[in-house]
Formats: C-alpha cells, structure tokens, sequence
C-alpha cells in the first residue's frame, strides 16, 4: 500500500485508527480456548468486527513468539485472513527489528515477502545500514522508532547531543527522513509524549506517524490530533487493550466493534476540523 492509497482509506473510512492485536492467550475470552487455534480466532472476530472503522492492523510480534511455532502459525494465519478478507487493511508487523544490513535483509524478506506485511517498526540504533535494507522494498514500509510512550523512555531519547541544541530523538528524526521518503518512511511517537508533537512536525512535517498509547496507556486522541496532524491526516492512532479486551464474553467483538466505532466517530470529528 502506497502513501496516496493510505490516504484515501482514511479519507473513505473517516479513521486513522489502528486496533493492535496484542494477543494474550492468557486475557482471550476463556470459551475460545477449546477451539483449535484460540488466538486466531479471537484475532478473527476482532478483525471482522473492527474492519469497518480502522484503517490498520498491528500485530505485536511478541505476543505471538511467546507461543512458539503455534504463535507464529497463528500470526501467519492471521495476516492472511485479512489479506484474503479485508485487503484494504493496512498491516503492521510491530516487531522492532534492525541488524547489521545482511541480517536486516532477511527480516525484511520474512515480513515483506513471506509473511506479506506493509510495515515493519524498526529500531534506529545501530544507523543508517541497519534500516536501509527494509527501504529497498516496492510500497513497503519502515516504521522508525523515534519517541516512545514507554516511562524509561526518557533514559536515552530525550538526551541532549553533545555541542548541538539538538536531542537524541530529534537527531534521530533529521538523519533518518533522508535515508527514506514519505512514501515508505513513517515514525513511531508515544501518544503519551503528545507535548513534543509540535517539534516533531517542524522537522518531519509530511510523514505518517503511528502513534501507540491511546486508550490503556493514558493518551489523550484529541491532543494528539492537535499537534500531529498534519494537511494529509498524517497519522495512525493505535489502540491495543481499550478495544480487543473491553469484553471476555461471548459477545467479545461486539464490545470491541462499539469500542471501535466510538474513537472513528470521535477521529471523524478532528478530521472534519481540520478540513480533510
């Protein structure tokens, strides 16, 4: 998916929302763990019932290592479901990769090629050969870290750089929109850390941000809108716990379609107030 067909999906759907599948086998509703594969099916009803108010999916690949090569089955099966279903949806593999570039490469070919993911989040750490290797790819995408939401996250990315009036995170941002475009280069912001959003648009105003951390972890949507936003939308706002685990009952999905439908009304509301 390309930027300009990014765009008309959040145009279309009037969302920028993002439902993370962060799926616990350990918080799925108790009556799917008779069923063969309980995370994909509760990975199924999320995605059927949410379909029509987001505009992407992320996959936490963690929660599906931690299940070995059952989790990695039902991750794969996943991403195919919505291929094969709901193929407008954009996919997101939250893996937070990044090697010395020969091995770089083979993660890109794994989420890329074999897996048929969009995006991959990347950690920027290790520079420029690192990255480039997810870059090579035709309409996929790099998804950087660059602010997180996380409490340590100041331990490192908010340090000030030694004879510059630059931070961490902002040398980050300003190398790195070189190595890439817009077209295939997004950011990762904390919805938490929403106060920097308006100098992280001053350096990176046209690129997309996927901002995590609305809902559970405490961000607030409409100051994220204020100050992220830009002429494009520009911004993919994920939500994770406050959707798939609203509900342990049977009606699990019907929770989490409402739960959905309530931040696409309110993400068509600061839409329209911008003019897009």
């Amino acid at each position: 998916m390309n930027y300009n067909q990014l765009v008309q999906q959040i145009t279309k759907k009037r969302s920028f929302l993002c439902v993370g599948l962060d799926t616990d086998i350990t918080k799925i509703p108790d009556f799917l763990l008779l069923t063969d594969d309980p995370i994909f099916e509760f990975n199924k009803r999320i995605i059927d019932a949410t379909a029509p108010y987001t505009i992407a999916l992320k996959l936490n690949t963690a929660f599906y290592e931690a299940n070995g090569v059952k989790g990695w089955v039902s991750f794969e099966k996943t991403i195919n479901y919505i291929r094969l279903i709901h193929s407008s949806l954009f996919i997101i593999a939250d893996a937070k990769r990044g090697d010395i570039g020969n091995t770089s490469k083979m993660y890109a070919r794994a989420f890329y090629e074999k897996m048929s993911c969009d995006a991959i989040t990347v950690a920027p750490y290790m520079g420029k050969d690192s990255v480039t290797p997810f870059l090579e790819f035709v309409d996929k995408w790099v998804i950087l870290l660059a602010l997180t939401s996380n409490d340590s996250a100041t331990d490192f990315q908010t340090l000030e750089i030694k004879n510059s009036e630059s931070t961490l995170f902002e040398t980050v941002l300003e190398k790195s929109q070189k190595w890439g475009s817009i077209n295939n280069l997004m950011y990762v912001v904390g919805a938490t850390q929403a106060s920097q959003l308006k100098k992280i648009r001053e350096i990176i105003p046209d690129h997309f941000l996927l901002v995590p951390g609305v809902g559970a972890q405490g961000g607030d949507l409409v100051e994220v809108a204020q100050y992220g936003m830009n002429n494009t939308c520009g911004l993919l706002v994920n939500s994770s716990r406050a959707i798939i685990y609203a509900d342990k009952s049977k009606d699990f999905d019907k929770v989490a379609a409402s739960k959905a439908k309530e931040m696409q009304h309110q993400m068509a509301s600061l839409l329209k107030l911008k003019g897009l």
